[in-house]
Formats: C-alpha cells, sequence, structure tokens
C-alpha cells in the first residue's frame, strides 16, 4: 500500500478517518472534489447503506468478480469463490473491500465475509451488487454499502479473478489505497495524489457551514449568506 500521508490536522490514517467522522460527511468531501476540478468522483446512486446511519471511511481495496459463464475454463477447473478468500483475507486495518464485475444474479458479500473483514479490522465493504444475510450483518454492525440484499449464492455463478488492481465502477476510477467515504447520501472516491487538499478543503467548508448555519438561523437571508461567506 501507498505510504500515508500527514499533515498539520492529522497524522495517520487513525486520525484522518476520526476526524473526518467527527466534522465531515459525503456531501462536503464531493463538494470539495468539485471545487478542485475532481468531478466524477461518486459511486451510482444505487449502491446504498444496508441502514441509513451506516458511515464507512477507509482505504479502497479493490476486487474484481466475473460470472462462471464468462470463464472459458471448465467449472470444473475453477475454484469454487475463485481468488475470494485470498481477497478477504488480505484486508488490512481501515480497508475496505471495494468489489465489482460480473452480473446482479448473485451475492458479492454475505455475514461470514462481514464477520472475517471486522476481525482483520477492515472498515467495511463496497458492492457494485448485492449482498445476502442481511440480519447478520446488521447483527454486527458491519457497514455494507450495496443494491440491498439478495440470497442468491456466488459460489455456482461468479468468481473472484483479481483483487488490489485499479477497476472501474460507473465510470469512476479506483485504485488500491485511495480513500472510500460512504454514508446516506452516497459513496465518494478520494483518489489518494489528491487526498490531502480534499480533506483540508472539506474540513475548512464544513466548519464555514456551522458559521452559515448559525446566521441563517439568526436571521439572515439565503443570499445575502451566501454573498457573505460563498458557501450554501
Amino acid at each position: 500500500m501507498a505510504k500515508k500521508k500527514s499533515t498539520r490536522l492529522w497524522k495517520n490514517d487513525d486520525e484522518l478517518f476520526a476526524l473526518a467522522r467527527r466534522e465531515l460527511f459525503v456531501a462536503v468531501v464531493g463538494d470539495s472534489m468539485d471545487g478542485l476540478g475532481l468531478r466524477r468522483q461518486f459511486l451510482p446512486p444505487n449502491i446504498q447503506p444496508l441502514t441509513r446511519d451506516m458511515v464507512a471511511i477507509g482505504r479502497a481495496m479493490p476486487v474484481l468478480s466475473v460470472d462462471r459463464s464468462a470463464s472459458h475454463e471448465p467449472d470444473s477447473r475453477v475454484p469454487a469463490f475463485g481468488l475470494m478468500m485470498d481477497a478477504l483475507d488480505s484486508l488490512e486495518p481501515n480497508e475496505i473491500y471495494l468489489c465489482t464485475g460480473g452480473s446482479p444474479d448473485y451475492a458479492l458479500w454475505g455475514e461470514l465475509m462481514s464477520t472475517r473483514a471486522q476481525k482483520c479490522g477492515a472498515a467495511g465493504a463496497i458492492l457494485n451488487g448485492y449482498t445476502r444475510d442481511l440480519k447478520g450483518i446488521l447483527e454486527l454492525r458491519f457497514p455494507v454499502f450495496c443494491f440491498g440484499s439478495y440470497a442468491q449464492d456466488q459460489g455456482p455463478r461468479g468468481r473472484v479473478v483479481d483483487y488490489r488492481i485499479p477497476v472501474q465502477i460507473g465510470g469512476v476510477s479506483i485504485n488500491t489505497g485511495d480513500i472510500l467515504f460512504a454514508d446516506c447520501d452516497g459513496v465518494c472516491v478520494v483518489p489518494y495524489e489528491a487526498e490531502i487538499d480534499v480533506f483540508m478543503a472539506a474540513i475548512a467548508k464544513a466548519r464555514g457551514e456551522k458559521t452559515v448555519r448559525q446566521e441563517i438561523e439568526a436571521g439572515m437571508p439565503a443570499k445575502a449568506a451566501f454573498a457573505k461567506y460563498g458557501i450554501l
């Protein structure tokens, strides 16, 4: 994984992610990326949290899955789930399992995978598809963002063919080590190369928004508040 970066506000990922959870939300991070010219950083809106209060922030660990029917190898020669267990076991603290590829005809995630990821210290799972075992995952309180729950198993239908590689979801490029930030408003991707500028701008904007809210609550018109602070 790429070397972590530090600033006057945070020294490591633990401090950055704690700060983001305290003060930030996905919308303000997205606004900050817009301001920096990074205007295609949100995953498709059908990737949603299993519950509205779920929040996940961590480093991307991309995983590529394909349908078994898309493989040229006979099924008898393809291990069950392919490299899925290798990918799962490779998770490190503060990483997020990000899976894409294949069709939406089966679940890409489940309760036992959540249990293992949690044990590895992972920060969540984000799927361009479905999960299963909804009840068990909710009991674990493990953050999962996906299309929803669907019980049909991946085993005979899909397999993981690679991981820790660049992937694309909805036209958004994601590399290993990019920061994923997800809440009830969606999932955004903060490129590793831009993360300091993005989060410094987001923190400044979030703190400015508190001031604007106080002014509006005190009776200032929205147009006047925007003219004074450039925030709304």
